[in-house]
């Protein structure tokens, strides 16, 4: 069973569900060319699909285009069903910082057809997840820099000022859908710059004040 611990205390939590959110960020959306949605959009990586600091990627084989997503994730640590955005905060028990893995042609393809997408976001590595800092040490969650580089080479550089949905709206939503539980996480969308990963390509997600993310691909 897959963990999600908090750096510096004895807390660990089984990973339950990963629950994404797309196009949280306008010039991501713009890049892909998609439409701004009204409400997030979500979709479900299964905790099968976690690999930790300094473990490897590995593309299928079915897919010639996978793309790098950098993230803050949030852990959720006390169950709650139709949270009200005030109250969605005290939901956090840590955040941390993902890569959300898109095999980018098989999405495409999937897409034209109006059929899931599930095995372009869900496969096996697909979520590189670092440890998490207690929620209680990072006093403004709505004001952290995202940054991803591969083989030192800058690619994406956003802030989480920048989402169209903020994390208690986020969570307030998600919650009016499933009941979230412990041991939950929460990716919040990544910023632009997204791009191509290929065999050998060393990977660097990092979010000052949250920690960092050094992953290879296979």
């Amino acid at each position: 069973m897959k963990t999600a611990r908090i750096l510096g205390t004895n807390e660990a939590y089984p990973i339950g569900k990963i629950l994404c959110i797309g196009r949280n960020y306008v010039d991501h959306i713009k890049e892909l060319g998609n439409e701004t949605p009204e409400a997030p959009v979500i979709f479900m990586k299964p905790a099968s699909s976690v690999i930790s600091e300094g473990e490897n990627i590995v593309i299928p084989s079915y897919s010639n285009d996978c793309h790098h997503e950098a993230e803050l994730a949030v852990l959720i640590g006390k169950q709650g069903k139709n949270i009200p955005e005030m109250q969605a905060l005290e939901h956090i028990a840590g955040y941390g910082v993902a890569i959300d893995l898109t095999l980018r042609d098989v999405q495409a393809e999937l897409k034209k057809k109006g059929l899931p997408w599930d095995i372009a976001k869900g496969f096996d590595t697909a979520c590189p997840l670092s440890d998490f800092v207690d929620a209680r040490t990072v006093a403004e969650p709505q004001n952290l820099q995202i940054r991803l580089s591969v083989n030192d080479q800058p690619r994406q550089d956003g802030n989480t000022a920048m989402m169209i949905h903020t994390i208690p709206a986020i969570i307030s939503h998600m919650s009016g859908i499933f009941t979230l539980e412990p041991g939950d996480i929460i990716l919040t969308g990544t910023p632009a710059g997204v791009g191509p990963v290929r065999s050998g390509d060393r990977i660097v997600a990092e979010i000052p004040g949250i920690g960092s993310l050094r992953v290879t691909v296979a």
